[in-house]
């Protein structure tokens, strides 16, 4: 018995003395533990902060190289911007004078009066005085010395009405008309040849035996195409001009584009 109470002391008493050995072990054990998941977590932690500065980083070259080739772009932008409403006004200049110009050339001039011919010899061939008002009935052409002037080269059409009348106080100078001819020519001259030679583009007309009445009238109508250069002129001559109707209704001269 008493041998057994003596070995229960030593190894209770060999207990108690590894017990603060083992505490102290275990101690250090869990120090260490804890020394080496903070270290490791601090290591985590640069190694995590490290790759986000490189991501980051990567990202800014990124958005820097994006903004450089940007740029450029912006820039051109910006003149675009600033250059818009000057080209804004200059297109709409263009189109005003597109529009303008897309009308057709033509013209149409009644006869000028008071008419001044004084009686003539049958056989001479007056050139017609037109009306321009100044230049209402002129479209993208022009009228000078009796003349119709081509601006734009194309084919055309060109017509010619005179009416001629006789009454009563044209007998006070005691013309003779039991023979009149009345002629209408229409002209054509080329202004840029170096001698100017006008042709003739249509011929009507008759010879009328006029009866002694209060009124008579004759008229003589005509027109053709032709092509027609920029700088071309045509013009009108007839006979016995003196007799011409002053009415513009009965007495014009024009001429209109047809095609290029």
């Amino acid at each position: 018995m008493a041998a057994n109470d003596y070995r229960e002391y030593l190894r209770n008493h060999i207990d108690m003395e590894e017990a603060p050995a083992r505490a102290a072990h275990t101690g250090s054990t869990h120090r260490a533990l804890i020394f080496g998941t903070l270290a490791v977590m601090g290591l985590l932690q640069v190694a995590s902060s490290v790759a986000i500065l490189l991501h980051l980083t990567g990202y800014l070259r990124e958005v820097d190289l994006a903004s450089a080739q940007q740029s450029p772009n912006e820039e051109m932008h910006s003149e675009t911007l600033i250059a818009d409403p000057i080209k804004s006004r200059k297109e709409k200049k263009e189109r005003f004078r597109q529009k303008k110009d897309t009308r057709m050339p033509s013209a149409h001039l009644p006869i000028k009066t008071p008419t001044k011919f004084a009686a003539k010899d049958q056989n001479e061939l007056t050139i017609i005085t037109w009306d321009d008002f100044q230049g209402l009935n002129l479209k993208k052409m022009k009228y000078r010395d009796e003349r119709i002037l081509v601006d734009e080269a194309g084919y055309y059409y060109v017509y010619a009405k005179t009416c001629f009348r006789y009454a009563e106080e044209h007998d006070s100078g005691k013309e003779d008309v039991s023979n009149v001819q009345l002629f209408q020519y229409i002209y054509h001259e080329k202004h840029t040849q170096s001698v100017i030679t006008p042709i003739v583009l249509t011929k009507s007309g008759g010879t009328l035996q006029w009866n002694i009445a209060p009124f008579n009238m004759y008229c003589v109508e005509q027109g053709r195409g032709i092509q027609l250069n920029k700088g071309d002129g045509i013009f009108v001559r007839v006979s016995n001009a003196w007799l011409l109707d002053p009415a513009a209704e009965g007495t014009y001269f024009g001429t209109f584009k047809i095609s290029d």
